[in-house]
């Protein structure tokens, strides 16, 4: 564990952990851990988690996919926690591999043979690294205050990983999620209504299918019984891109669904 050098773009208290190892799960792969402020002046405190996935996207422009375009996940929190309007929180970057990234974010195997391997990150997740970040930092370890999410096929597998361990993450922001995945299968995977608090949302202009998909999947949630306000949250934001500085341009309004104070 250690601080990142003062080269790179991020805001707060950081810990590095460079080189986490899995069992289920190769290779190994980097977790950034941001802090929340006043973190260890108050050593008796506990803290909700949110663990999202691209971690390198997250916080910091030296490290994301397209330079210097970050959520500014770290910029967000820290104001919104300091302005009083949202619960001080733990926010768990989780790195992609670049390589298995598809493999990884994906429950089924498509008809290309492609993916599927889904079913293993959430073992990695769920018996791993959520279990190694409570040991190593005052958490709130319950699923009301365990929150996943991502984009694209991030946001895919978030949904898919919480429908099915909703005991273990009871939140989830699933942003532009790659509904398209294997003719929609994460449709399917909505058989019930779960103790899950949801932010879904897509830009208008992320392509010809993201809109209609991401209001198919909207439509599944209602219809198996998600009510639209305090358990499910749907925006369609106007002229939004499928990139970085869309998902940064709205982040604040997830945490404030997701973490009110």
């Amino acid at each position: 564990m250690q601080d990142l050098p003062a080269r790179h773009t991020r805001t707060g208290l950081f810990r590095l952990h460079a080189d986490f190892a899995s069992q289920v799960l190769k290779p190994r792969r980097t977790v950034l851990v941001y802090l929340p402020p006043g973190y260890y002046e108050n050593p008796e405190r506990r803290y909700p988690v949110l663990y999202l996935h691209d971690g390198q996207n997250l916080f910091d422009g030296a490290t994301s996919f397209i330079h210097g375009q970050e959520w500014r996940v770290d910029e967000t929190a820290e104001r919104l926690i300091v302005a009083g309007k949202i619960e001080p929180l733990i926010i768990v970057g989780i790195y992609n591999t670049g390589a298995t990234r598809l493999e990884e974010y994906t429950p089924t195997r498509d008809k290309r043979g492609r993916g599927g391997k889904g079913e293993i990150y959430s073992k990695f997740l769920t018996d791993e690294l959520k279990p190694f970040i409570d040991r190593t930092y005052r958490t709130k370890t319950d699923a009301a205050n365990t929150a996943l999410g991502g984009s694209s096929l991030g946001g895919l597998i978030s949904l898919w990983v919480g429908l099915k361990r909703a005991d273990t993450f009871g939140k989830l922001a699933i942003l532009s999620p790659s509904v398209w995945w294997d003719e929609k299968a994460i449709l399917k995977a909505i058989t019930k209504k779960l103790a899950l608090k949801l932010w879904v949302d897509i830009g208008t202009s992320e392509g010809d299918n993201a809109l209609p998909d991401t209001r198919l999947l909207r439509d599944a949630l209602k219809e198996k019984g998600w009510k639209e306000g305090s358990e499910l949250t749907y925006q369609e934001f106007e002229g939004a891109q499928h990139n970085e500085s869309s998902w940064a341009a709205r982040f604040d309004k997830v945490l404030l669904f997701l973490f009110p104070r």
